[in-house]
């Protein structure tokens, strides 16, 4: 019986250091939570035995149960990278969206692939809570979640129709002599230009030459010629007559045309407002009413778990919230390996919830969880599991030296 007491104790000694070595190797692992090995006595007794003559026999191990504590948290330049503050576990499903998929992690290393899902470093989609488009959840629960996807784009293009320039053209300048030519800058006196759009959304830069023509004799007014450029094909009044020409009274305030102009390059161009004057050429005022697709700029999540997007065109909409999942009995998940777990038969329904809500943690983005082992308290504990084991073996040794004596003593 000696031997059989001892070697259980040999067992759980070697439990213990078990855990105990996995806990440190796993010191630097994000989201890592620590196991704790409980131990119980074994007794053997007869219905018949007196209470007062009950022996015990050994120690079994009760449960090896993680501990959900809170760890700390390292900085992290990536806007995806998250840690919960509190109670929750992230929801990832590994490769698809089958329900049966469903993983609780607490390592927040995500990072878009190369179709805009934003996975973990097992390929596992996080699930999200859908929302509008300024953030308000759309479907709660477990049904309600879905794979966060980053757009590349947002909105739809829209083709430039209109292009205005407010410009001062010199009242001093002088008629080129050459013959107009966008490729000699001597054909003429002054140039700006600005970027349009097709329907398709693609770009293409507009410039428009201005080229002074001499008044006629006796004539106070002030005349220029436009020609205007997309790319580099010449475009030019559907009304006629071309190039634009751009008539200021005396004083230098534009008098024709008097409304914005028709192109054959499908957008009408507008002078409104420009001037010729005794000052240098400047250009006050340029616009134009095309735009293409925003492009994905950048990414955020705030503490409530809102998932935001930002595009060139400026606009900022969110795509969803972080689901955050808890269960009754953590004790309960099973784990699977990479700081994450799945249910188990004694974990208790899955329940989804939002940050920062009927007790959930809250979402801190650019942060990452660190284990949470203290290295110091489990070098003490192998130092005592070690200690443990040794005694264990030493009682074996002494079982089997008296074991000896008796077999000699017959003998």
């Amino acid at each position: 019986m000696t031997f059989y007491t001892s070697l259980t104790g040999l067992n759980a000694a070697q439990t213990e250091l078990s855990s105990l070595s996995h806990n440190i190797s796993n010191v630097a692992t994000t989201g890592f939570k620590k196991g704790r090995v409980e131990f119980g006595d074994i007794v053997a007794r007869s219905a018949s035995q007196a209470s007062n003559r009950v022996n015990g026999v050994g120690v079994a191990v009760v449960a090896v149960k993680q501990q959900f504590g809170q760890g700390g948290y390292a900085s992290s330049t990536n806007a995806l990278d998250m840690s919960i503050t509190g109670q929750g576990f992230f929801v990832v499903k590994g490769g698809g969206d089958a329900a049966d998929s469903i993983t609780l992690t607490r390592n927040g290393a995500f990072t878009p692939d190369e179709n805009g899902w934003v996975i973990d470093n097992q390929g596992r989609r996080l699930q999200v809570l859908p929302t509008t488009a300024d953030g308000a959840v759309t479907a709660v629960g477990v049904s309600g979640l879905t794979g966060l996807r980053l757009p590349t784009t947002s909105g739809t293009p829209e083709a430039t129709t209109a292009v205005r320039f407010v410009a001062n053209l010199p009242a001093t300048a002088t008629s080129p002599v050459a013959a107009f030519d966008p490729n000699d800058s001597n054909s003429f006196n002054h140039a700006t230009s600005t970027t349009v759009y097709d329907a398709a959304g693609n770009a293409s830069n507009a410039t428009v030459y201005y080229r002074r023509v001499d008044s006629p004799l006796g004539d106070t007014s002030k005349y220029w010629q436009a020609h205007a450029f997309v790319g580099d094909a010449e475009i030019f009044p559907t009304a006629g007559p071309a190039p634009l020409e751009l008539t200021f009274d005396s004083a230098g305030v534009l008098t024709a045309p008097a409304a914005p102009v028709a192109f054959s390059g499908g957008f009408t161009l507008d002078h409104s407002g420009s001037t010729t004057l005794g000052m240098p050429f400047d250009v006050s005022l340029t616009e134009q009413d095309g735009y293409a697709p925003g492009r994905l700029e950048s990414v955020g999540v705030d503490q409530e778990g809102i998932v935001r997007v930002s595009f060139s065109n400026g606009e900022t909409i969110a795509i969803g919230k972080v689901g955050l999942a808890n269960v009754a009995n953590p004790n309960g998940l099973k784990e699977d390996g990479n700081a994450s777990w799945k249910l188990g038969a004694s974990s208790g329904d899955l329940m989804i919830g939002e940050a920062g809500r009927d007790g959930y943690g809250g979402i801190m983005a650019g942060s990452l969880e660190r284990s949470n082992v203290d290295l110091t308290e489990e070098l003490v504990g192998l130092i005592s599991a070690q200690r443990n084991f040794q005694a264990n073996a030493r009682a074996i040794d002494t079982a089997s030296s008296l074991l000896q004596t008796i077999i000699q003593l017959r003998s």
